[in-house]
């Protein structure tokens, strides 16, 4: 049996171990020797501690390509995990609302952008016209340069999904998070930001845990994810306020809720949303 201890280069090891046997052994011995000191060279160059981990919940904007529907999935959650618009993938692949698809399905993913050059036009001189002139005087308008901030739920505005502390803040820096992570107990309520439809419920888009995505209007949606429980189901109407779910650890390693909300795909700092505390 060979022991290859915690200290030291384990290859190493290994190779001087064979060093020292290969002597007194036979030739077929040698050769059952040889493969497994193979395996162990193989077991030992996998060091874990330079692995590169992905944040599967921040995946870049995906422009090409398709995807195939899974069960489970529904054209938010695909439009969620790729951060495209909903209504843009419905446009691109001829899906009416209320947005059916079917596993199997190929969703295409791909944007062309092309452009069109404008027809030369030979400008035609008109003849001056008189304009009469008039005592009243004239209104000029300027532009805002701001609108006001819409929300999804009208005047009513957007509240706490729970009550614990903020434990990450959103940042498109690395390391990338879309949305902002809330601290909390086992069991704790997760409510909704804002009234909407649930549009999403389940555990298919890797790194969200048990995951529920409202639809609040035609350009917001928001996602609740690492749920213990959820209780609502999809195509649900829920209420601002409404309890949805219960904090859980699903898909991380402590209790927390993460919260995000995306305008037309993409994400946006809820802090710019949810009123002070």
């Amino acid at each position: 049996m060979i022991f290859v201890g915690s200290q030291g280069n384990g290859v190493d090891k290994v190779l001087d171990f064979m060093k020292i046997t290969l002597i007194n052994l036979s030739d077929c011995s040698k050769k059952i020797l040889f493969l497994t000191a193979c395996l162990l060279i193989a077991s030992c160059s996998h060091d874990p501690a330079r692995v590169t981990v992905t944040d599967l919940r921040s995946p870049p904007k995906v422009t090409s390509g398709q995807h195939v529907v899974q069960r489970g999935e529904t054209l938010y959650s695909i439009a969620w995990l790729y951060s495209r618009d909903f209504r843009e993938l419905a446009r691109k692949n001829s899906i009416r609302s209320p947005y059916t698809i079917y596993p199997g399905q190929k969703i295409n993913l791909s944007i062309r952008r092309s452009v069109v050059a404008a027809p030369s036009v030979t400008p035609v001189r008109q003849p001056k016209k008189t304009v009469a002139k008039s005592s009243a005087p004239v209104k000029k308008y300027t532009a805002k340069s701001s609108a006001p901030k819409s929300t999804a739920s009208g005047s009513s505005g957007w509240q706490w999904p729970a009550n614990g502390k903020i434990i990450s803040a959103y940042s498109l820096k690395m390391p990338v998070n879309k949305g902002i992570d809330i601290g909390g107990k086992l069991g704790e309520p997760v409510k909704a930001a804002a009234s909407g439809e649930v549009v999403y419920a389940g555990s298919d888009l890797s790194g969200y845990g048990r995951l529920i995505i409202l639809k609040h209007n035609s350009s917001y949606l928001s996602a609740y994810a690492h749920n213990r429980d959820l209780l609502v189901n999809e195509g649900d109407s829920v209420k601002a306020g409404q309890k949805i779910a219960e904090i859980g650890s699903t898909g991380t390693t402590e209790p927390k809720l993460h919260f995000e909300i995306r305008r037309d795909g993409k994400p946006v700092d809820p802090m710019g949303y949810l009123p002070g505390r």
